[in-house]
């Protein structure tokens, strides 16, 4: 429980999706549009509201996220998103250069905005939790018994592991960055791109008394953007793009370490207490996917960065009503065909352009 992403993850939880309000309507129309907005929009107050009623001791704090942004260009899309969240009604927060540093600890980036919505968790006390609280209901929980084979059978579903076998009259797939060839097509309709991250020692209170001292998240605006909070202990945890590969050495480190000492350059030389890796899905149109592809069959996966709040909030939707006629209409994405990406199994060349075009983007807007 919890190996893959839902343990790995950057614990901040963050509500909305990739595109912003304005830009859901305008993909999916007014009817659509405004329903992911408004389940979107949700997403935090579903996952703190699962921690207090079963009591979950993950470390939640609900301070808000801050989106700096380092360019000119940065400024005009963060300002058009807090202004379409604050139509919304949510009591968004500008920030100007001054009050980024006073709120960050880093004079590094020229404006910002908060939502007040956001928040973090320690994501692998999050997701024993759940499991503790599922089992206490009477969910059955099986470890260590992957799923080989899936087999429609008269009386449902027969799932085969290596241990023996298990009907079921419906079948959920939520495999995200982890999706292997089980079900056709599927694995082929993602990119599992990694995202690393590093966590150091316990600061002290000299240290850390600059930075993010409210307790709010933070991730800038730019594409190849850097994530970064405080936990319990007081180390400052801090993420970003990885290689193609799961981490092999410290080298596969050094860029987040220089990233984190460009913004914190007092930190130069802090000790590193852990650095891990874990696979993002990403979509092709960086939106979570639904899937029905046979009768009692369904797939939720593809969260692009968002699953602690998007991925909690839509199992919760699924959850009430897998198996009923009311599945579709519940669920603010629309069921979907499994599109495999074309040439897929280049997806290596894929992320290394993407990654490319994203860091000359970067580059020129600066």
């Amino acid at each position: 429980m919890g190996w893959g992403a839902s343990g790995r993850n950057g614990g901040q939880v963050i509500p909305g999706l990739k595109y912003d309000p304005d830009q859901l309507i305008e993909r999916y129309g007014q009817e659509r549009g405004e329903r992911l907005i408004d389940t979107s929009s949700r997403n935090a107050d579903v996952v703190f509201e699962l921690i207090q009623r079963h009591a979950i001791e993950c470390d939640a704090q609900r301070h808000g996220w801050l989106q700096p942004a380092a360019t000119q260009a940065g400024i005009q899309r963060i300002e058009s998103r807090a202004a379409q969240w604050a139509a919304r009604g949510v009591e968004v927060e500008w920030l100007t250069r001054e009050a980024c540093a006073e709120r960050l600890g880093t004079a590094a980036y020229l404006a910002g905005w908060r939502d007040p919505r956001a928040g973090s968790l320690n994501p692998l006390a999050f997701v024993r939790g759940l499991a503790r609280a599922a089992s206490a209901a009477g969910a059955q929980l099986h470890e260590g018994s992957a799923v080989t084979g899936l087999a429609r059978q008269a009386e449902g579903w027969r799932a085969t592991t290596a241990r023996g076998e298990v009907t079921a009259e419906r079948v959920l797939l939520c495999t995200n960055g982890y999706t292997d060839t089980l079900q056709p097509g599927l694995a082929r309709s993602l990119i599992a791109a990694n995202s690393f991250q590093i966590a150091t020692r316990p600061l002290s209170a000299e240290e850390g008394a600059t930075i993010l001292p409210r307790g709010e998240v933070a991730s800038d605006a730019r594409k190849l953007l850097f994530y970064f909070r405080r936990d319990a202990a007081g180390r400052l945890l801090f993420g970003g793009r990885g290689p193609f590969h799961d981490p092999r050495d410290p080298t596969d480190f050094r860029h987040l370490i220089s990233g984190m000492t460009k913004l914190y350059p007092a930190l130069k030389g802090v000790e590193i207490d852990y650095a891990w890796g874990g696979r993002v899905a990403l979509t092709q149109d960086s939106m979570p996917h639904v899937h029905e592809p046979a009768p009692g069959l369904h797939v939720a996966l593809g969260y692009n960065g968002r699953g602690v709040g998007m991925g909690t909030h839509l199992g919760s939707l699924i959850g009430r009503h897998l198996g009923t006629q009311a599945l579709a209409d519940a669920l603010p994405l629309p069921l979907t065909p499994i599109a495999p990406i074309p040439l897929h199994g280049l997806q290596q060349l894929y992320v290394a352009a993407v990654i490319q075009y994203y860091r000359t983007q970067d580059w020129l807007e600066r």
